[in-house]
């Protein structure tokens, strides 16, 4: 199975999911929360680092649990990144360019 290449904006809002989950673990040890939530503790380190963007729904939701999080606020929260201009590709900014007219 081929995978598509995540977008800028893919790639923004995995790597604030991993900060906030990283925030609300708080002193807690990595593996402590990693067993609490039934993932590896690579896999979290993986998910906070931001190296692992999309991980999926159940992990996310487990986490969340562990963690005391709401599903909705992680969701709104993630949802509300936006990408910095540095980020985008040239050809994504030149696609929102309007065209000169003939």
């Amino acid at each position: 199975m081929v995978r598509t290449p995540l977008t800028p904006l893919e790639r923004e809002r995995g790597r604030f999911l991993g900060e906030l989950l990283r925030a609300a673990r708080g002193a807690r040890s990595m593996t402590e929360v990693a067993a609490a939530a039934g993932i590896s503790a690579e896999t979290l380190r993986k998910i906070e680092t931001g190296r692992a963007p999309t991980p999926a729904f159940f992990t996310v939701a487990a986490l969340a649990s562990a963690l005391g999080l709401a599903m909705d606020d992680v969701a709104a929260r993630c949802a509300a990144v936006t990408v910095p201009e540095a980020a985008l590709t040239v050809a994504e900014t030149e696609e929102d360019r309007p065209t000169a007219a003939a």
